[in-house]
């Protein structure tokens, strides 16, 4: 086959030259280090400068920070929903939902960027969003064994837990390694606060529509146009 034929369905994705595929893996990593220490408004320009690659570069290989966001982060969002399937297999359904939140909260604690991942949402990070979703359907059935058993009180809604995330999210941010363990203390507050006799009414909840919105435009908020585009 020449170089330049092609597939009868349509042309064949080539694979990466070596060093191209060295820029890539130079990038996601260089991504994971500024992430983690700056939260997901670090600009992408500040990602090429950490992986000591120029931001032409950048961009040939991740178009927009969404598709880098998608690489540096589905795989701890695979753990995320990981959490949950292990606090479905706990036999205590309270001890299991108690748990995944202490675990979703300390990814949150260990890495700002996840941090924020939690509390936006990318639309064409295909990957990651799967994944997210796949959490999701699973909590929703953690969260209905817990309330059978009369421990989590019944006004409890899914959409509170994209609360607790956001609050521990700006609890994780704020603190920084001033009072890196601050976030334990306002999860123990919110477990607390969840357990059933509750001491009285909760608020209506936002619903999943309007956090979802919220969760979109925080996501866009962080999005850094390529070079010689506005966004």
């Amino acid at each position: 086959m020449t170089p330049d034929a092609h597939h009868p369905d349509g042309p064949v994705a080539q694979p990466l030259r070596s060093d191209a595929e060295r820029n890539r893996e130079r990038i996601i990593a260089a991504a994971r280090t500024v992430f983690a220490r700056d939260g997901l408004s670090a600009s992408m320009a500040s990602v090429a400068r950490e992986a000591g690659v120029g931001i032409a570069t950048m961009f040939r290989r991740f178009p927009t920070k969404e598709e880098l966001v998608d690489a540096v982060f589905s795989d701890r969002m695979g753990a995320y929903a990981d959490a949950v399937t292990v606090a479905l297999e706990d036999p205590d359904p309270w001890n299991g939902f108690v748990g995944y939140i202490e675990a979703a909260c300390a990814m949150q604690a260990a890495d700002s960027g996840f941090a924020d991942v939690l509390t936006m949402t990318f639309p064409t990070a295909k990957v990651l969003e799967a994944r997210r979703n796949e959490a999701y359907q699973a909590m929703l059935r953690l969260i209905d064994r817990a309330k059978a058993t009369g421990r989590l009180r019944e006004d409890f809604d899914p959409s509170d837990l994209v609360l607790i995330h956001m609050a521990n999210a700006g609890v994780v941010n704020a603190c920084g390694d001033a009072a890196p363990d601050a976030w334990r203390r306002v999860v123990a507050l919110f477990i607390q606060s969840l357990e059933a006799p509750a001491r009285g009414p909760l608020p209506a909840s936002p619903g999943h529509e309007p956090l979802y919105k919220a969760m979109l435009r925080a996501g866009q908020g962080t999005t850094t146009p390529p070079p010689g585009k506005s966004s």
